[in-house]
Order: structure tokens, then sequence, then C-alpha cells
């Protein structure tokens, strides 16, 4: 059967719709709090661990990804992460710790890795004119999945409980993520749009060719691999950092009521989801690493700002610009690995450098955190992630440099 690379696009939007509900994890607190009587760390604990292997799971079996193929590895996604929804519900009817643990963070983390990786490689060869935009579209559902999750879920637990509101999701989710994984497959070997053929009066010339054709055992010896690692960690740090602290740090800096904070918390979701695809977008024409160069100097000017901001809508605006660049380096990077590496296993590579995220979201909650409870501010975060930006802004100078020289040594091999 022919498929239609944009219903391929919807599948996974589909499948990151679902696994993005995680960031809605911040209503559940409550609930979980008033019903079972558990800590405020103790129920944080469960989301830490959903996040720590989300990446790791997604390093573990990238290259499994590549062996199984996009279908198989979104259903086994679609089974992982409906099964710990369920054995959430099992765990909040019981109240078991232990299950909580397993289903929500163990399992659920496990699906939520793979059913990351497991479209964003196969959009990439479908939209060779476009992969910034292909990427884009995917993840954007992973930070877009707050907005509709959060709702859904708070009028859940109203109206049928706590543990049935899982018990539901598991449903939903599953549904979900295993119709998107039926109809996902790799294009047919060096598959290229239509348009976009290559004939004797006109090239493709939107196709941006990749730097070089990498399996992730050799991707993961190149400088540019670590330099990108780093360069996502100091983004994704910076970003999840404002995340864990932007409701009690706008109370206590312009006086927000925790009404308008949490409000104010929604929208960020928006503009997580929007910078996903508008900066990824962006990128197919100004290219990857001059958007990463963008993102860090003006985010060094936003977190120097930041501290000294009293007016409450300025302090929204500059959150959400962050916020926008945060979700953006998610998207971007799909596209930048196949800029730089290729794709014979991207799936892998990517998997790989998910690691960062896994390592950002225990490094910066907990620094702003620890910043917070020492000096009795946030102010002190701000400036530490501005120093961590300009070097992530020399990183982005290394990059470009080992960039022009690979590509400067592969046209000299030509000619």
């Amino acid at each position: 059967m022919k498929k239609n690379r944009w219903l391929i696009a919807l599948s996974a939007i589909a499948i990151h719709l679902s696994i993005g509900s995680v960031y809605s994890y911040s209503v559940l607190k409550n609930p979980i709090l008033e019903q079972i009587g558990w800590s405020d760390k103790t129920v944080t604990v469960a989301f830490t661990i959903a996040i720590a292997l989300l990446g790791t799971s997604a390093a573990l079996f990238g290259k499994s990804v590549e062996k199984w193929g996009p279908k198989k590895s979104a259903i086994i996604a679609a089974i992982l992460f409906g099964s710990g929804q369920l054995i959430t519900g099992i765990s909040l009817a019981t109240e078991s710790l232990f299950l909580f643990y397993l289903g929500y963070g163990v399992i659920g983390g496990m699906g939520l890795g793979l059913g990351y990786i497991a479209p964003v490689s196969t959009l990439v060869k479908w939209f060779p004119d476009r992969r910034g935009l292909a990427t884009g579209m995917a993840v954007m559902g992973f930070g877009a999945g707050s907005l509709i999750g959060a709702p859904i879920i708070t009028g859940l637990i109203e109206t049928v409980g706590l543990s049935n509101t899982f018990f539901i999701l598991a449903a939903i989710y599953f549904t979900l993520m295993f119709s998107g994984g039926l109809y996902i497959v790799r294009p047919p070997e060096n598959w290229m749009p239509a348009n976009k053929t290559v004939t004797k009066t006109k090239k493709p010339d939107l196709v941006q060719p990749s730097l070089q054709q990498l399996k992730a055992s050799e991707a993961i010896r190149t400088s540019r691999f670590w330099l990108l690692w780093v360069m996502m960690f100091i983004n994704i740090s910076n970003g999840i950092m404002l995340i864990s602290a932007a409701s009690p740090f706008a109370q206590s800096k312009v006086g927000l009521s925790a009404t308008a904070a949490a409000t104010m918390v929604g929208i960020m979701g928006l503009f997580n989801g929007g910078g996903r695809i508008g900066w990824s977008a962006f990128s197919d024409f100004l290219g990857r690493s001059n958007v990463f160069l963008m993102f860090f100097s003006v985010q060094i000017v936003l977190m120097l700002t930041l501290p000294n901001v009293t007016n409450a809508l300025l302090l929204q605006i500059l959150l959400f610009i962050v916020i926008s660049m945060y979700g953006g380096g998610f998207a971007l990077l799909p596209a930048f690995i196949s800029d730089l590496f290729g794709t014979v296993e991207l799936g892998a590579i990517h998997g790989l450098l998910l690691t960062s995220w896994s390592c950002a979201g225990v490094f910066g909650p907990l620094l702003v955190a620890f910043i917070n409870d020492t000096t009795g501010s946030y102010n002190a975060a701000f400036y530490i992630f501005a120093g961590l930006l300009a070097v992530a802004f020399v990183v982005s100078i290394l990059m470009k440099r080992s960039i022009k020289s690979i590509s400067t040594a592969s046209h000299k091999k030509v000619s």
C-alpha cells in the first residue's frame, strides 16, 4: 500500500502526544498527596525515574529500533506505556508505592524512550527536503502533550476518581500509539519526494546532503557527537530548570497569584510545543548550527535580565522565549543528527544523544532547588546558567568549525 508521508507525520504526532502527557505530571501531585498521603518528594521520584528512563532506554534500545523498524518499535512502546499507566492505576487503588514507581517510572519510562525515538528517524527519511519541519511536527506533539493532557486528566480525576483515570488513560494512549505505529513504515531506499527528483536540468537544491554517513559506533567517536551532547545538555538544563521553578519564581519575583502562575505554566506548554515546530522549520533555511548559536546568544542575555525584571508581563514574555528555544532544541536534534551523521543509524545515535536529557533532567531542577534553599532566592541560578550558556555558545562555534573542516575536506576529495 502506498503511504502518504503527511499521514505518517500525523501518526508520529499521535504517538508523541500520548507520551507527552508526562509533562502533565504536576496536575497529578495534589490529588495523589490528598488521597494516598505520600509526601511531595515521594511522588516526584516517579517522574524523575520516568525522565531518567526516557533517555537511558532511548540509548539502550536505539540500535534495536533500527533493527525492528518503526512499526514494531512503536507497537512495543504502546504496550509499555499503556501497561505503565495501567499499573499506575492499580498502584493507586492498592496504595502500593512499589507498583507506582514500577508502573509510572520504570515501565512507563521505557515506553517513553522507545515511543520518542521510534517515529523520528523514519520521518527524517520521508522528509529529506524538510528535515527540521518533519522532526518538529513529531516532537511538537511531545511538547504540547501537557496542553491537551492536563485538562483531560484533571477532568477525569474529578469525574471518575484517581485510579480509574489511569485505567482510562491506559486505553486512550495505547489506542493512539498502536494506531499510529501500524501506519508508520520506512520509505524505500534513497526515496525522494516526486517534485525533488534529480533530473538533468534541475537539482533538488532543497534536499540537504548529510555531512557523512556513520553508524552509531563511529559517530560516538567523533568530536561532533560530544559537542552536540554538551549543547543539548546545557540547553535542556536551562529550560527544564525554568520549567521546575517558573511558578514560584514568578510569584516571588513579580507577585503573580498562584492561579495566574498556573496559567502562565500552561502557556509555557504552548510555547514549548510551538517552538519545536517553529524553530525546527526555520532551521531548514538558516541552518541547524546557526539556530543553536542564536539560541545560546539570546538566552545568555535573557538569563542575565530575568533576575532584574519587575514587570509581570515582561517576565512572562522572556520566559516564553526561553521555553520556545528549549523545545526547539529537541526538534532540531534529529535533523542535526541527519545533517552530521546521515540516516544509516539515526535512531541509535538519537538515543545515545538523549542521555543528555536524562542528565539535564536531574541537574537543572536539583541545582535551582539547592540554590533557592541555600540563598532564599532564584537569582544566583540565573547567573550560573548564563555562564553555562556562554560555554554552550563557544561549543557551538567549535561545532561550526568542525562542520566546515569536514565539508571542505569532502569537497577536496570530490574535486
